[in-house]
């Protein structure tokens, strides 16, 4: 009996410690994800060879999913920052906000960009604001809209925009000569709320090049990386597509990547650079891991908030 008492003692203690060890590991974990990872803004700097032979390089700062606060100064300041990357093109795919009053920090953190040329789209936490939502339905496929939401100033977030001689796309099409180079911009409002209007794309892009010359590129633009949306801009002629959204997964395993893209995108193109192909034709995707999320769910692991430096430069 002494004997087997010990050895139940033993086993005893080792599970003890065993659980201790797990939940200490998830306790730190934990304290990575929410105070540290997810304020280690990173410039992710990538390029992709998409320009006519001979052309200038475009240097584009693509922005995603802020989802600013008032009180996030850090991460205002970040972005304030990057203006002296001196980017010749900003692409803004949405979610600038995360929080009701975060108007006037937003207009603090993107008013070193006026001048700058620059497209945007809208995303859904631009037009509503955050809400809870229980983290496990993300599994169940994409997530579904507050039946309650709070309705933010879309107005005023795209006056501000316009402000800052940024080009509406939401929906709409646009053109831009950058560093001696014809580009034409087409987009979608936010698919993710299914407030694209795929269908008004031919027109609009009938519309612009009734009134410019042959472009040297064309640009799509979307918040939310559906693949729908995807294979629609590579048949209108998209050689770059921009896109945010997912926030590269959020919570990632490492060696395994995102559980979870918010979308239908597959999920080893949740976040960065990639080529999106449709019939036969092929496209640099870029989707942005963003640099926020909400204020409901302030966890990142294994997926580090980013701002994207796109080089786009001339074919050999």
């Amino acid at each position: 009996m002494p004997r087997a008492s010990t050895r139940a003692g033993s086993v005893a203690a080792t599970l003890g410690s065993l659980g201790l060890g797990i939940a200490a590991t998830g306790a730190a974990a934990l304290l990575w994800a929410s105070v540290i990872e997810r304020r280690r803004y990173t410039l992710r700097r990538v390029s992709a060879k998409v320009l006519p032979p001979g052309s200038a390089d475009i240097r584009v700062l693509h922005l995603s999913d802020l989802h600013l606060a008032p009180w996030q100064r850090d991460k205002q300041e970040w972005v304030r920052a990057l203006a002296r990357l001196m980017p010749d093109l900003v692409v803004n795919t949405g979610d600038n906000l995360g929080h009701a009053d975060a108007y006037d920090a937003l207009e603090y953190t993107l008013e070193p960009f006026r001048g700058v040329p620059g497209v945007f789209v809208n995303g859904s936490n631009d037009y509503f604001g955050p809400s809870f939502k229980n983290p496990f339905r993300y599994f169940t496929g994409p997530s579904k809209a507050n039946p309650t939401p709070t309705k933010l100033d879309i107005k005023r977030l795209e006056k501000f925009f316009g402000f800052l001689g940024w080009q509406n796309l939401n929906n709409r099409a646009a053109s831009l000569q950058i560093n001696g180079s014809a580009v034409e911009f087409f987009g979608v409002d936010d698919p993710h709320m299914f407030f694209d209007r795929l269908d008004k794309i031919p027109g609009a892009l009938d519309d612009l090049r009734d009134d410019s010359d042959s472009a040297d590129l064309s640009i799509g633009v979307a918040h939310a990386p559906y693949q729908r949306v995807l294979n629609s801009f590579v048949t209108h002629g998209a050689g770059v597509i921009f896109a945010g959204h997912t926030h590269g997964g959020q919570v990632c395993v490492p060696g395994y990547g995102a559980l979870v893209t918010n979308c239908d995108i597959p999920r080893d193109q949740v976040k960065g650079l990639s080529l999106w192909r449709h019939g036969l034709h092929t496209a640099v995707l870029n989707v942005s891991a963003g640099l926020g999320t909400s204020i409901y769910a302030p966890v990142r692991f294994s997926c580090l908030p980013e701002a994207t430096l796109l080089t786009l430069t001339a074919k050999d």
